[in-house]
């Protein structure tokens, strides 16, 4: 038996990389995960039946999370199928790499939509129908503590998500609804495996550990803070960079 067993999960941007290794860590807990993208539906439904294979359970449900009125479908829809919600991770995110000239208006509304404007939404939601005890654990960046080139829009998305966080964990401790933010460094994800360019917002740091981390340690934490290890952690910000950062 888990730790999280009888727990629902959503997580969003689930399709891959890091959320999909939280949906796997969370589920080999015994939670029931709720998958989620805004359009990689073959990708979700990989990960939702990864789950089962694994002796899981999982459903998907597919929503652009920068629309107000989707969130609301997507938690109507977790309300009817499984009556409420324990976990919620806020992994969803866009992430730009445009000189600071060249970022349009659209874009910058892309790029806070998808991370701060979808976080705030969700969080909303959730916590109407999170029974008391739950977990909100969203995803920041090192780039929102180190600024970077080219990145306005995320660093300054990713910086707020450090502000609802503790707004958040203030606001929901009487219900001991814990609300937390991890703060990935240098991660070897498959954007840096495929044919896509490099991201270079990382280019200078360096672990002193000497290696990349890889998003199963990123899990780890997240796991943790969605169990009864995290019950006392609220309203912070965990990095987990193997040293490349030290607040």
């Amino acid at each position: 038996m888990g730790t999280l067993q009888g727990k629902v999960a959503l997580v969003t941007g689930s399709a891959r990389n890091i959320g999909r290794a939280i949906a796997l860590g969370l589920a080999a807990q015994g939670a029931h995960i709720v998958v989620n993208a805004r359009r990689s539906r073959e990708d979700v439904e990989a990960v939702a039946a990864d789950i089962r294979s694994a002796g899981g359970s999982a459903d998907v449900i597919m929503a652009d999370l920068g629309e107000a009125s989707q969130v609301k479908g997507l938690f109507a829809e977790i309300k009817d199928k499984h009556g409420k919600l324990d976990i919620l991770v806020n992994n969803a995110a866009v992430r730009r790499e445009t000189p600071l000239a060249n970022i349009s208006a659209a874009e910058w509304r892309i790029v806070m939509s998808s991370i701060l404007d979808a976080s705030f939404f969700c969080s909303q939601a959730a916590a109407s129908m999170m029974p008391d005890g739950g977990r909100i654990i969203s995803m920041g960046g090192l780039s929102a503590h180190t600024g970077a080139s080219n990145r306005a829009h995320v660093v300054a998305a990713k910086a707020g998500l450090v502000g609802l966080t503790k707004a958040l964990a203030m606001e929901l401790a009487p219900r001991h609804i814990t609300v937390n933010l991890v703060a990935p460094g240098r991660i070897d994800t498959n954007r840096e495996k495929t044919g896509a360019p490099n991201p270079t917002h990382h280019s200078g740091h360096n672990s002193p550990l000497g290696m990349q981390g890889s998003p199963e340690d990123v899990t780890a934490m997240v796991v943790h803070l969605a169990g009864p290890g995290g019950q006392y952690i609220t309203g912070q910000t965990i990095h987990v960079n193997g040293g490349i950062y030290l607040p």
